[in-house]
């Protein structure tokens, strides 16, 4: 029987040159699996059919306290992967332990986190500033912070996800007819339009300064070097300004994307419109934002509460 190492890597090989994962599947299967083929040589277990179910609920166990319930969840999902293909590759002696165990994991209601739209203003406002101080506007920190703008401005604009901006490509932006298309998880195509001519403005600015004359497959947001603009360089960015701006909170891509949601809800916006311009595939996962949308239920108790109707005492 083949050593475990073996097994791993002749399944990553297969992972990466059939089923064709991306290099950040393939990183994650092959950090899981490492873990969990260390995690087995510490007790012994040097054959894949020595595996029992017990070994599988026992490395859970070890784990349970030193990540999330959603990266645990990933890890024993890799794991399972490979046991159901050495099932499937007939490379498996004795039963796949995976069905004979029953595992629920159930993740912690986490509150997505939020920001004042005041003080997504207060940003805007400061890195509106900075750029009205730039006096040489062929510099190259104009360009930079015209292009900093117009990723701030888009972020809040739309809600899309940090991942979805730096995808965009130049002809994903009509900026004449005031869209964008965005392609979301699974590849799914939304359009959102941009209501604001303060924000089409410093987009065509950008374009001008960066983009030229370049292909329509072209990446929109690009760095120094013309590459694709990088989520973490966004990242970066955004929490850059937040702290120049003076603000206290951790702020984040996904926080911009929360306030939009949450801004939208507390002006009535029907949650439905608010789960397609985000791209959730269910509703369940827009219905979070009503437990923190504050001035809706505020609005709702005021307007429809039936205590107020009663006589004062």
């Amino acid at each position: 029987m083949e050593p475990i190492i073996d097994l791993i890597e002749a399944y990553l090989k297969y992972c990466k040159f059939e089923k064709k994962l991306n290099e950040k599947s393939l990183k994650a299967y092959q950090i899981d699996l490492k873990q969990f083929r260390l995690y087995l040589k510490k007790r012994g277990i040097l054959s894949i059919n020595a595996v029992s179910k017990q070994d599988i609920k026992d490395y859970l166990q070890s784990i349970g306290d030193t990540y999330k319930i959603s990266t645990i969840k990933r890890k024993i999902a890799s794991i399972k992967a490979l046991f159901n293909h050495l099932e499937f590759e007939e490379l498996l002696l004795e039963k796949n332990p995976f069905r004979l165990i029953r595992l629920k994991l159930k993740p912690p209601r986490v509150l997505p986190r939020t920001i004042a739209v005041k003080e997504v203003e207060k940003i805007l406002k400061y890195i509106y500033r900075q750029k009205e101080e730039i006096k040489d506007r062929k510099s190259y920190s104009y360009k930079t912070t015209i292009r900093d703008i117009a990723i701030i401005e888009l972020l809040f604009a739309t809600g899309i996800r940090v991942s979805e901006l730096c995808n965009l490509r130049s002809k994903d932006i009509e900026l004449e007819l005031a869209y964008i298309k965005v392609y979301g998880k699974g590849n799914k195509e939304r359009v959102i339009n941009i209501c604001d001519q303060n924000i089409i403005r410093i987009l065509k600015e950008y374009k001008k300064l960066f983009l030229g004359q370049s292909h329509r497959d072209h990446p929109f947001f690009i760095n120094r070097l013309g590459k694709r603009y990088s989520e973490q360089s966004a990242r970066f960015l955004i929490v850059r300004y937040a702290n120049l701006a003076g603000i206290k909170k951790r702020v984040t891509p996904h926080v911009i994307r929360h306030t939009f949601a949450t801004a939208l809800l507390d002006e009535g916006v029907d949650i439905r419109y608010i789960q397609s311009f985000l791209g959730h595939s269910s509703i369940l996962t827009t219905q979070i934002y009503t437990h923190v949308s504050q001035k809706q239920q505020q609005l709702i108790l005021q307007r429809n509460h039936p205590r107020r109707r009663f006589n004062s005492f």
